[in-house]
């Protein structure tokens, strides 16, 4: 066994130098019980708000179970949304019609989920897709016993995907008691329960008996928040005022009940006479036939010799045009007299889930310097979201049939009645076979075994982990089939330009019998890893051991997507088939670190890694096991040193650099649907542009693709840190950092506000898509991955800590948070367009200036009260230029941008204790019903009026929580 300062020194490496936040606590298993005592005073970085005396020379703060009780949260998604850092996660809110999917992700710094490294018991997890983001879903929170989060880039600690930093989620050890939990959250307002129960419980004593086994299983369930059952998020017409002016936002969808009808007509001069296309001055004359195709005054001729009538599209909802006004869950189009439909009252805020979390740990002591340890960490998780009923598109209809002679045609002007073509089509919304509702069920598996221990003074620890994640998508209701539904339409059976009150139960019944339900699509994500490290002192220096650690990892990913016969089949309405992947690649890495006390006071630490990310292999290609790009690799170090004057006052700092590669869907997804925009767009190309036919003649969403770029670059980064922490006794702790994070060869996708603001810039992104309902090519935009080039991003960390002791009680403080100095991005495509979303809405997302908490808990005898502050600093609200008069809604293009205020959340928990083994606490979150500012960007998701990404849509909210030990 080793003495009580070489386990100190040895702790102190691995906290600052080891690939896995848990190194240390393989040095300190094997101490004998005062060494304990003594290394725990130093690993022990303290919680979110408190700092130990001895702080590293890297900012990790702690969140202890503790500190996590009094957040009062009921998941780690719900947790890790508490870290002022974390900005840019996507939430729970986001699966309603946006990009989330099921999927709760942490991300430091705003960068997103893919640049902040997940940890479970320091190992890496199974990813929710190709990438290296982890769904935070699969994380039991009542297993954890603390969670570590390092705010510092760490590629170099870490390996690839920490360049934003480290989050370790470390579970309990060594239990022997049982503790039965038991939580139910109830909002004053209707919706949104929740309810949560745990049970943890171990046997076997590490120092006694040599071994220790530990089982915990927990179940948490949401219901779910409808948009109708708050006034802030009911509807998407949205009254505002702005210059004094009386205005309303209408977020609105032209798929409309009673549907709209787009009648094509032949178009005239000012004289009356018809319009013909025009040829471009160099189309050629003649085919590839010899037909003519031009005439000699430059017009073009069609397969007969004739001219090509001009033909334009005359938009109109018979509805609105028999009653004098839209119906009451739509508002007049300003540009045509066709209506949108308010999708938003159809919605829900938050959908509801289920989560079921079983987690089981042995260790065993082998000999007196060593420990084999397994732990297996299973997570079943449902999510089903609600959104909108489903939107037909363009819908061919039969110009002579009853359907249209009755309903359309006596509301067209006479002029459109005259020239109309005979085409015509229609958008509707299914309303009658209810809500697009998806259930999103992910089942994950980690499990773990190893050897750790202490052989001659060299502290090793060696693993390998087998981590897996598959998620089902399954539609339970919402989607037509395709044949029967259109067939129904068609027939005239459901009259889709009556109102939805009037359709009999019959009707309604005939629309739901055309729905789907089933499997529609699995994705599979497994990791195999094999790591190892090991330390050990190497010279005895005048002011204390140098040490030295190295290491190794090795990591086989694939990630698979499967689909249904039926999705395979395109029986859905105008669907096409998902795409099908089967992706693979091998990683590893190398390290060695050291750390030298060069005086009593300085200390260095500095690391090199070496990482190789092999190509992508797609098995799916059409040659087989096809090679997508090359090997990459490449070499990082870290450098940073810690100074300590004197007990009071800890200075430090840390310089490195970061790699990351593309995900594998990033270098080889094919072209592939992704949906349509998230909002409508007038056509943002010129008169002249070839593409320009194809546009849509209102106000319309468009077709969106995606696809991969196999020549994506790896991005690389710089970080810089410094700070320091002044502690001048146990009672009081402040501390500040400034961190600088600079990426190169950034890779993202263009949004889509990007590509239509600049469709010069990015012309060769604009595209066309057949339209399965009408037959007609219609304009699509393509969202690849690039290399954006580079970002930059700056700012301040702090944390205050104060405990104060009165006579009759104690008052603990603390007060953390973060200030963003820069966030900015270099715009694909130029060398000196910098992009912001810093206190501004940019591209649909937010990055806030300020970020804080402060918490307030006064103990006294068997109770303890804790205030809880949470606040977010105002932004700039997206422009918008589609805004209408309150008083005439049929005149629009007022453009406004509204300021969103600062939003301060006050939670409220006591916490009583009864007698030995069991305490009870009561709760108050959102103590002053705090609703969300309104904000009329909507990118989150399908709501609109607030932004669930940033603000609580539950309301004052209730809780109860109790919890025994024996």
């Amino acid at each position: 066994m080793f003495k009580c300062n070489k386990a100190a020194k040895a702790v102190k490496i691995a906290l600052l130098t080891s690939a896995a936040a848990t190194a240390f606590a393989s040095t300190s298993a094997f101490a004998n019980e005062e060494e304990k005592k003594n290394v725990e005073r130093i690993e022990v970085t303290g919680s979110a708000i408190t700092r130990t005396d001895l702080e590293g020379a890297l900012p990790v703060t702690t969140i202890s179970k503790e500190d996590i009780v009094r957040t009062g949260v009921t998941s780690v998604p719900d947790l890790v949304a508490q870290i002022p850092q974390m900005q840019g996660f996507t939430t729970a809110g986001e699966s309603v019609g946006g990009s989330g999917g099921g999927v709760q992700t942490a991300s430091l710094r705003g960068l997103g989920g893919a640049y902040t490294l997940v940890l479970l018991n320091g190992r890496r997890m199974a990813t929710s897709g190709s990438g290296a983001t982890v769904d935070l879903n699969s994380i039991p929170l009542s297993a954890i016993e603390r969670v570590e989060v390092l705010t510092d880039g760490a590629s170099a600690l870490y390996g690839s995907d920490a360049i934003a930093g480290v989050i370790n989620f470390i579970l309990k050890k060594d239990v022997d008691k049982t503790t039965v939990t038991a939580r139910f959250d109830k909002p004053q307002e209707t919706g949104g329960e929740s309810s949560n129960f745990s049970i943890s419980t171990g046997f076997g004593n590490l120092d006694d008996d040599g071994f220790n086994v530990m089982v915990s299983y927990s179940r948490d369930q949401q219901s779910q928040l409808r948009s109708v059952d708050r006034d802030f998020a009911k509807t998407g017409f949205l009254p505002f005022t702005f210059n004094d002016q009386q205005l309303v936002s209408i977020s609105g969808s032209s798929n409309a009940i009673p549907g709209n009808a787009y009648v094509t007509y032949n178009t005239r001069d000012d004289d009356g006479a018809l319009v013909y296309v025009k040829a471009a001055a160099d189309a050629p004359k003649i085919d590839d036939m010899g037909n003519t195709i031009v005439d000699a005054d430059g017009f073009s001729l069609d397969k007969n010799g004739n001219r090509i009538n001009k033909t334009a599209t005359y938009s109109v909802n018979p509805y609105r045009v028999a009653n004098g006004d839209c119906h009451n869950q739509s508002a007049p189009s300003t540009s045509s007299k066709a209506c949108v439909f308010d999708y938003t009252s159809t919605l829900e805020i938050a959908p509801e889930s289920e989560r079921d979390n079983l987690f089981l740990q042995g260790i065993m002591q082998l000999g007196e310097s060593a420990e084999l340890y397994g732990t297996v960490s299973w997570s079943d998780f449902t999510l089903t979201s609600r959104i909108a009923p489903y939107p037909t598109g363009g819908i061919a209809l039969d110009y002579d049939s009853a359907l249209v002679q009755d309903n359309v045609i006596p509301h067209l002007p006479d002029q459109i009645k005259a020239d109309a073509t005979g085409k015509i089509s229609a958008r509707w919304r299914a309303l009658p076979g209810g809500n697009r509702t998806n259930e999103f069920h992910t089942e994950t598996t980690h499990i773990v075994t190893g050897l750790r221990g202490e052989y001659e003074e060299i502290n090793y620890d060696f693993a390998i982990t087998k981590a897996d994640a598959q998620r089902d998508n399954n539609r339970l209701t919402g989607y037509p089939i395709e044949k029967p539904f259109l067939d129904l339409l068609k027939s005239g059976k459901v009259n889709l330009f009556d109102s939805p009150e009037n359709l009999s139960d019959d009707q309604i019944a005939l629309v739901k019998d055309t729905m789907y339900s089933g499997l529609w699509e699995s994705t599979d994500t497994s990791l195999l890893s094999l790591e190892g490290k090991a330390s050990m002192a190497i010279a005895e220096l005048d002011a204390g051991e140098m040490y030295i650690a190295a290491g190794f990892d090795y990591r086989e990913v694939d990630y698979s997507r499967s689909n249904s016969a039926a999705n395979d089949d395109e029986i859905i309405l105008f669907e096409s088939a998902s795409p099908i992947y089967d992706l693979s690649r091998e990683t590893y890495g190398i390290f060695v670190e050291t750390v030298a006390p060069l005086t009593d006071e300085l200390e260095i630490t500095a690391a090199l890694r070496y990482d190789s990310i092999g190509a992508t292999t797609d098995s799916h290609r059409a040659a087989g096991n096809q090679v997508v790009n090359s090997d990459v690799d490449d070499t990082t170090y870290k450098v940073s040193a810690v100074y300590r004057p004197n007990e009071e006052w800890v200075i430090r700092a840390s310089f490195g650099t970061g790699f990351k590669a593309p995900s594998m869907r990033q270098i080889a997804e094919p072209r592939v649907e992704f949906g349509v925009t998230s909002v409508a767009y007038d056509c943002p190309l010129s008169s002249s542009h070839p593409l320009r036919q194809y546009c849509h003649s209102d106000k319309l969403q468009y077709a969106v693709f995606r696809e991969g770029y196999a020549d994506l670059k790896p991005e690389t980064s710089e970080q810089i840190s410094a700070g320091f922490v002044y502690a001048p006794d146990s009672s009081f702790s402040f501390g500040m950092d400034y961190w600088q994070v600079d990426l190169e060869e950034q890779v993202a996708r263009l949004t889509q506000d990007q590509i239509f603001n600049n469709p010069e810039l990015y012309n060769d992104l604009f595209t066309t898509k057949l339209d399965k309902g009408t037959g007609d090519q219609v304009l699509a935009v393509i969202q690849a991955a690039v290399n954006i080039g580079q970002a930059k991003n700056s700012g301040l960390d702090w944390h205050l800590s104060k405990t104060t002791e009165f006579s009759f009680g104690e008052l603990k403080t603390s007060w953390n948070g973060t200030y963003v100095i820069e966030s900015e991005s270099l715009r694909v495509g130029t060398d000196n367009i910098w992009d912001s979303s810093l206190g501004r809405v940019d591209s649909g997302s937010v990055t806030f200036r300020t970020i804080m908490n402060l918490t307030n808990t006064f103990s006294h005898g068997d109770f303890s009260h804790t205030a809880r502050i949470k606040y977010r600093s105002s932004y700039d609200d997206v422009i918008v230029d589609d805004a209408v008069l309150a008083s005439d809604w049929s005149k629009g293009g007022y453009t406004a941008q509204l300021v969103v205020p600062s939003y301060v959340l006050v939670d409220w928990l006591t916490s009583y204790h009864v007698m030995e083994g069991l305490d009870v606490s009561v709760g108050v979150k959102n103590l002053f019903d705090k609703k969300p500012p309104l904000t009329l960007n909507g990118d989150a998701g399908h709501q609109v009026g607030y932004d669930p990404r940033y603000a609580d849509p539950y309301g004052r909210t209730f809780y109860l929580n109790a919890s025994y030990t024996f």
